[in-house]
Order: structure tokens, then sequence, then C-alpha cells
């Protein structure tokens, strides 16, 4: 499970950058503020395909579940919609 982003100051991040860096890299995340308004966030950086490939993958796994395909592969399906 992730933990909650945790609040830092503009001022505090500037001068601490390189140790949030180091905790970010361990899977911290944070929230920047400026007067106490949040105008950043500083995480981890993700291939944007990667993310989207595992979102795809996983709404095919929830939709393989809710739907039924009579016994058949997709496969087969596939086969047999090009027939």
């Amino acid at each position: 499970m992730k933990s909650q982003p945790v609040l830092v100051g503009a001022f505090e991040a500037k001068t601490k950058l390189g140790n949030l860096l180091e905790r970010v890299g361990r899977g911290a995340s944070f929230i920047i503020t400026k007067h106490d308004q949040p105008v950043a966030r500083l995480t981890a950086y993700r291939d944007d395909k990667v993310v989207r490939r595992k979102s795809v993958v996983a709404e095919m796994r929830e939709l393989r579940k809710k739907y039924k395909l009579g016994g058949l592969s997709i496969r087969e399906l596939r086969d047999e919609g090009r027939a």
C-alpha cells in the first residue's frame, strides 16, 4: 500500500531537494506547498507507456470476469470473426 504524500513547503523543498529526491527514489512522494497551498507534486518517474499498458491489461482482465465468452478463447473468437 502506498503511503500518503508528505506536505513540504517550497523553501524546504528547495533547500533539501537532494534528500527529497533520494526519498522519492525509495517510494516516498511529496506535495510542495507555497503559502499553505499545494502547487506541485514530487513523485518517482513512471514511463507513461508502461503505466497505460498496465492499465489496459487490468481493464481487459476485469472485462474477462464480467463477460463470459461461452467457453471460447479470445483466439477462437478472433479466428471466427475473420472467417
